[in-house]
């Protein structure tokens, strides 16, 4: 005879493993550490593995077991998982019809009140039917043709938000706004029964829980992830998959539950089956949305965003709000559903054909959809960066026509492997750019070449450099290429560049639209009668411009060399550059190894530099400029004794007395101190001014010396 002290502690250990489970994956409020689940799990695992016939289907430890099968069984639903009449179209319209048929069915007039639905999200996901005899889960099946479906129920066992064995969670009405619980609109008015506050719904001797399992989206990129991986190791019959649906559809029709608790799937419920309630108990419920508390309460996940609407208005509004926060979900929704909230309104109604009258599907533009790549191209971003393009046959998608899709870069595009003529799908949601997600290998045409990089530029003809640790090629003639144009004058025209004031973003565009500007040395050819015809380019406004960038032909060497815009080569760098060459000739001359020698220079500025300069484009520009009047003092090299700030590090804050924060960093750069922009123990000097803030609480924290105004010039001077 069994230990009733064996009986009961494992008991309570399930009851126990229950609850934190419920706490963690359905209300996402862990209730206990992960080590302390942990200890509680093995000691069951350790009773069961001692006491085999003590072991049920409902324990915590069966979520994943059993052996593989050859193949899925039958299963015919009691009552038909029907589908839901989908509106196409996606405008307010399609709410506004919803309502006026179901008002029309119901003989309802305009002086009755308003019909009273509950608002839900279409989750792109795999419709599942979960069946429960007293309390215990017993059958998983897939929707099928409806009638009949597959028996899943060993992969359904691994999603945590699935509880093997039901218990009551009375909990009280939430309010909208309530973190992740179930949200209902202040706006609408509930029947007595509704707030009725805390309720404990008894659990039928027999319950059928339709819902939805799907991929959350980060769990859907770890999961390529790890196949990325696997495939990078050479494992054979490994893939990426398309798109979260389809691979909570593949990780639910796996024979081995081994396999498909690796790969994460959640779960929300949304309606029921049958259900046969113990004897003598009367109906529990009388509204749609009564039913989703009684799910909520016996322990399902049901959507945050599920909310109670009156009439075509408030489904309207909230048809618009969730398309506006469609993106930002954790998960993937194709529409909105609508359903009648009054059990006995839904009755009524009936159906029509397979589908209910009492509920619709509130569809969004697909956000995915098949098209032909019919070639691709290479464009060349602002700052020089290339990425390939694939032009694809037109089609809507995400609510616009796609023509064009980013294929990112070159080891994207090979991971993907797209080549012209193929089949892909394509992805666009919201304002994000639209990409190619996969290619249909089976629709491939024969000798599809894969794509390549071009190793030049396709705009200037410059190299296209891609270095060690970045996955993008550039194009290297930045004062040269047509595409990186308005960039580099703007940056040549920066305050802390040879600084043009007066010289915008707008004024710009509208110069290199009109062709008058093709190169940096066309702003020292720009004449009056040019600039007046611009756009809000009065005669006093192009003079005043014109006077700027006559003042600015007087800079320095270290803002000429900023203002070039060389990757990797800021402000710092350019003074450092200055200071060790004195001239501009030595360091456009200067080998690798000699930029080496330069403080704040390592390897990848230094092969920036060399390639900056190794091409005839740039060199050209630099030497026009030369030739229009652009000048700075040069001096000789920098000598290895160099003054006593050299290599000290200052943090610059509050409000100086007689000079601004740009001020001060320059007379202290040009005495070879460094200027960071937040304190830590590689600080030596903090520079404060009034209202000095945070910065000089940590330094006076890490000891750190603190200076005025007057104190940083005399240490400047002395």
């Amino acid at each position: 005879m069994l230990p009733q002290s064996v009986v009961s502690r494992i008991d309570e250990l399930r009851q126990q493993l229950h609850a934190h489970a419920h706490s963690y994956y359905v209300l996402d409020e862990p209730s206990v550490p992960d080590a302390e689940y942990d200890r509680l799990f093995k000691e069951l695992q350790q009773f069961e593995a001692q006491y085999p016939e003590l072991l049920t289907p409902d324990s915590p430890t069966q979520r994943v077991g059993g052996k593989a099968l050859d193949a899925f069984s039958s299963v015919r639903h009691k009552v038909p998982m029907l589908s839901i009449r989908t509106e196409t179209d996606t405008e307010a319209s399609g709410a506004r019809n919803f309502d006026t048929r179901v008002r029309k069915e119901l003989g309802l007039t305009d002086k009755d009140p308003p019909v009273q639905y509950v608002a839900e999200l279409k989750f792109d996901g795999l419709a599942m039917s979960l069946r429960y005899e007293n309390g215990v889960l017993v059958q998983a099946a897939t929707r099928g043709d409806g009638e009949t479906g597959e028996d899943v129920t060993q992969n359904i066992r691994t999603i945590g938000q699935i509880p093997l064995r039901l218990h009551p969670h009375p909990s009280p009405l939430p309010q909208a706004g309530e973190g992740d619980r179930f949200a209902v609109s202040p706006l609408n008015s509930l029947s007595p029964r509704e707030r009725a506050g805390v309720r404990a719904y008894p659990i039928p001797s027999v319950l059928e829980v339709r819902g939805e399992v799907y991929m959350r989206r980060d769990d859907f990129e770890a999961l390529n992830d790890r196949q990325r991986a696997k495939i990078a190791q050479g494992i054979k019959g490994e893939k990426t998959f398309v798109n979260p649906r389809n691979a909570a559809a593949g990780a639910v029709r796996q024979l081995d539950p081994n396999i498909a608790a690796q790969r994460p799937l959640s779960f929300f419920a949304y309606g029921l089956g049958e259900m046969t309630l113990p004897a003598g108990r009367r109906p529990v419920f009388e509204t749609h949305f009564e039913l989703l508390q009684a799910l909520k309460s016996w322990g399902f996940p049901v959507a945050a965003q599920t909310e109670c609407a009156q009439a075509a208005p408030e489904l309207i509004a909230y048809h618009q709000r969730i398309g506006k926060m469609r993106d930002t979900l954790p998960f993937d929704i194709d529409g909105v559903v609508y359903k009648v909230n009054s059990l006995g309104l839904q009755k009524q109604l009936g159906f029509v054909t397979r589908e209910p009258r009492w509920a619709v599907a509130h569809k969004y533009p697909a956000q995915e959809q098949l098209t032909t790549v019919i070639g691709i191209d290479v464009q060349v971003g602002r700052t020089g960066k290339l990425t390939p393009v694939a032009k694809l046959a037109p089609v809507f998608v995400g609510g616009v026509t796609v023509t064009n899709a980013t294929l990112h870069n070159e080891d994207e595009a090979r991971r993907k492997d797209v080549r012209v003529g193929d089949t892909v799908f394509v992805r666009r949601a919201g304002d994000v750019i639209p990409e190619v997600v996969s290619v249909v290998q089976g629709k491939r045409l024969p000798g599809a070449e894969m794509f390549t990089m071009p190793r030049v530029c396709p705009v200037c003809g410059s190299s296209a450099v891609r270095e060690d640790d970045e996955a993008d090629y550039r194009c290297t003639g930045g004062l040269f290429c047509g595409a990186q144009r308005k960039e580099a004058i703007l940056h040549f025209a920066h305050r802390r560049a040879v600084e043009i004031d007066g010289l915008g973003d707008k004024l710009v565009e509208q110069m290199v639209d009109a062709n008058i500007i093709r190169t940096l040395p066309d702003l020292y050819k720009l004449g009056l009668s040019a600039l007046s015809a611009l756009d809000r380019m009065a005669g006093k406004s192009a003079a005043n411009l014109l006077a700027a960038i006559e003042a600015s032909k007087q800079t320095t060497l270290p803002r000429f060399v900023f203002g070039l815009g060389i990757r990797h080569v800021g402000e710092t760098t350019a003074k450092e550059l200055a200071r060790h060459f004195g001239e501009l000739d030595a360091i456009m001359d200067a080998s690798e190894e000699q930029l080496l020698t330069v403080s704040d220079v390592g390897p990848v500025v230094a092969k920036s530099l060399r390639t900056f300069f190794d091409q005839p484009h740039n060199r050209e520009v630099v030497e026009q400029l030369r030739a229009c009047g652009v000048t700075w003092e040069e001096g000789e090299p920098a000598l290895v004794t160099q003054h006593a700030l050299s290599g000290k590090t200052f943090v610059i804050t509050g409000t100086l007395p007689g000079l601004s924060r740009d001020e001060a960093k320059d007379i202290l750069e040009a005495h070879g101190a460094k200027v960071a922009g937040s304190v830590s123990k590689k600080t030596d000097y903090l520079l404060a001014g009034t209202d000095a803030g945070s910065k000089l609480d940590k330094a006076k924290e890490l000891g750190i010396t603190v200076l005025d105004e007057a104190a940083m010039l005399a240490l400047v001077q002395g």
